[in-house]
């Protein structure tokens, strides 16, 4: 939403962990420092990068982004196999995508299409994640199963979601009219590249990994406050705040379904309505 920058198997088998890995904040695999710290400094740096650009600190929050890159890529290969490791190196993907969006050459004059040249390319780290760390496919909720039952929620929040932004950023158009061409353009942006990039980062694999190592309340609220962080572009501490309240409904609906098409269709559908519907009937 950043608009400016089978058989039945066990929960440790579906994340690929060892099950005396789970939650295990408390120990340590560098001495001296619980594996809750040391993820905690990881999200600290993370927002502290964010913080900089929020403040207008260009240069700083990126060179502390190309930092925490490098830190997190030497830290997971140095304490490779354990849960810190895994949530290390989906924590990557969050200096990634901003480092995506703030250096992608304009290859297009429509706005619109500039999401498809960030959040594609945001594919390929993510897919070398779920090979090395070996994640399941229904792990990441990669099922259909109920999707059309739940389609008016969807839509519902979707739309609740749109309409609570709308009154924190006042979103411009992204698409000239509400013609079916316009609003095909927009859907498919949206859903394929901007809602199914962001949830696979923030749901599928963040969430799930946050909730490995420190439980799935917490890791459901550390992975919604970095959802709401890394929408700081929008230059408003409310886009924050709402953002994070809007990753907090769309975690919960992952957890309750584990479904990645409904919040993938959910979080397209929020950007359907906030950077066209609703403007434009405005």
């Amino acid at each position: 939403m950043d608009k400016r920058y089978g058989g039945t198997m066990t929960d440790h088998e579906q994340l690929g962990s060892d099950p005396h890995d789970i939650g295990q904040t408390s120990s340590s695999v560098v001495p001296g420092l619980t594996d809750g710290y040391i993820i905690g400094i990881a999200m600290l740096m993370v927002v502290l990068a964010e913080l900089l650009l929020y403040s207008g600190n260009i240069r700083a929050g990126v060179m502390l982004h190309v930092v925490t890159l490098v830190a997190l890529s030497i830290s997971s290969v140095w304490i490779d196999g354990t849960h810190v490791s895994r949530s290390l190196q989906v924590l990557s993907l969050l200096p990634i995508l901003r480092l995506l969006n703030m250096s992608m050459p304009v290859f297009s004059e429509m706005t619109l299409y500039l999401y498809v040249y960030v959040y594609a390319p945001m594919v390929l780290p993510a897919y070398f994640i779920i090979k090395h760390q070996s994640i399941k496919k229904d792990t990441l909720g990669f099922h259909f199963q109920g999707m059309l039952k739940l389609l008016p929620l969807a839509v519902l929040v979707g739309f609740l979601i749109a309409q609570g932004e709308n009154f924190t950023i006042h979103a411009g158009n992204l698409i000239p009219d509400l013609s079916l061409d316009s609003i095909l353009k927009i859907s498919i942006v949206m859903i394929f590249f901007v809602g199914l990039g962001e949830e696979l980062v923030f749901r599928s694999l963040l969430q799930t990994r946050l909730s490995d190592s420190f439980g799935p309340v917490k890791g459901l609220l550390l992975a919604s406050f970095l959802f709401g962080v890394m929408h700081s572009g929008y230059g408003t501490i409310y886009e924050i705040f709402f953002t994070s309240f809007a990753g907090l409904l769309l975690g919960y609906m992952f957890q309750r379904t584990n479904s990645f098409p409904l919040i993938t269709l959910t979080h397209g559908l929020v950007n359907i309505f906030l950077f066209g519907i609703i403007p434009l009937m405005n």
